[in-house]
């Protein structure tokens, strides 16, 4: 026990976090870089959803920006897309870092990074990376360091109201998460300013009501071969797509079932989190109303463990604006051997054992660690 002592009296939880940071950026720019090499089909091709088949359509302004700037430049598509995707990957991890940068890192605050749907899913499912999410997530990130900052001017906050009104035209889940951005103003102002929230919810329902009633196929039949005239060749994903996903979730129950463990695991984690903030009454109504509003997703679409995985980063982003401000960079929490510090480990534990896919099986015991120290041995072992 005294050894134990010695060791968390000199842990920093700050320096940990700046390397899982470090890490998860290096992670997702690798991944994403190869999977558009590949012409992954779900990732690169998303991207890729274009106005030059059949007019107007959900998603399909990042495909038409991209062509533009391949006219432009005659570079090749792939690397125009990952040069965006890194931009944006790269300048979401970097508001982040800014904003936790002088906080005062907490043990259970770490807990969220080490969640299996927080920054360890990206590490434990790499079909995360590269996803358009990142667009919302970088806006989240910028929105949240100036709110934080107290330098969220007219001017920025329009800006981000822009953002969100041209992410919708990448991808439409921008939609389902905009409770966080209404619920950071709240937690910050105190305040209900219903006109100032008006702005957040025109920006993102008129594009989508111009895409529910306007909005064609994502394939109308020629974007395969417009695709494959610009030098990208396809052989599955979204442009293959034509699955009733609701009847899909309802032929694989038996996995999806699995979901409420892991969502169940979660909701025990934020709830643990809560207990010890402030205003954590408020704060779980507000958060249960945000996933409530987003419950039309795992209704439409099959990729339940990425909804969750969202989730999860809006609520990283989120609290880490409530952490205590700091003089020092490396500022962190002196640990104590608590029945919170117990808790809080056995959650990281926990965490690092399962794995939440993002479609499919809900919960299976190939987290992280399985990852690290028994996939590998499983490789080799195969090669020998």
């Amino acid at each position: 026990m005294m050894k134990l002592e010695k060791i968390v009296l000199f842990f920093n939880i700050k320096i940990l976090i700046y390397f899982i940071i470090a890490a998860t950026v290096l992670f997702a720019l690798v991944f994403t870089y190869i999977h558009n090499a590949r012409a992954d089909g779900y990732i690169l091709g998303d991207w890729l959803i274009n106005y030059q088949d059949g007019g107007f359509k959900r998603r399909g302004l990042s495909g038409s920006f991209f062509f533009l700037l391949q006219d432009l430049s005659g570079i090749k598509l792939n690397f125009l897309v990952y040069f965006f995707q890194f931009i944006i990957i790269s300048s979401f991890f970097y508001f982040y870092f800014k904003l936790i940068q002088y906080k005062e890192a907490t043990f259970i605050y770490l807990s969220l990074l080490l969640s299996s749907i927080g920054f360890v899913g990206l590490f434990n499912c790499v079909d995360y990376v590269g996803k358009k999410e990142f667009i919302v997530f970088f806006l989240f990130a910028y929105f949240i360091y100036h709110l934080n900052q107290n330098s969220l001017s007219k001017l920025i906050e329009n800006s981000v109201c822009v953002g969100l009104f041209i992410a919708m035209f990448f991808h439409e889940i921008t939609l389902f998460f905009i409770p966080y951005f209404l619920i950071a103003l709240y937690l910050k102002t105190e305040k209900v300013e219903l006109k100032r929230y008006s702005k957040y919810i025109i920006v993102v329902f008129v594009p989508a009501i111009l895409i529910f009633l306007l909005g064609n196929d994502i394939n109308e039949g020629q974007s395969l071969q417009i695709l494959k005239e610009r030098g990208v060749v396809l052989t599955k994903g979204i442009f293959f797509w034509n699955i009733d996903e609701r009847k899909y979730i309802i032929a694989h129950f038996n996995d999806y079932r699995l979901y409420i463990i892991s969502l169940f695991i979660s909701v025990l984690h934020i709830g643990f989190y809560l207990k010890y903030q402030t205003h954590r009454k408020v704060t779980s109504i507000l958060l249960f109303s945000a996933f409530l509003f987003s419950l039309p997703l795992f209704y439409l679409a099959i990729d339940w463990g990425r909804w969750m995985y969202i989730h999860m980063m809006f609520l990283i982003v989120l609290f880490a604006m409530q952490l205590k401000d700091s003089t020092q960079s490396t500022s962190s929490e002196v640990l104590k051997l608590n029945l919170k510090f117990y808790v809080t480990l056995l959650i990281i534990i926990l965490s690092l054992t399962y794995r939440v896919e993002m479609s499919g099986r809900g919960f299976t015991f190939e987290g992280f660690f399985y990852r690290i120290f028994i996939a590998p041995i499983e490789l080799l072992h195969k090669m020998v």
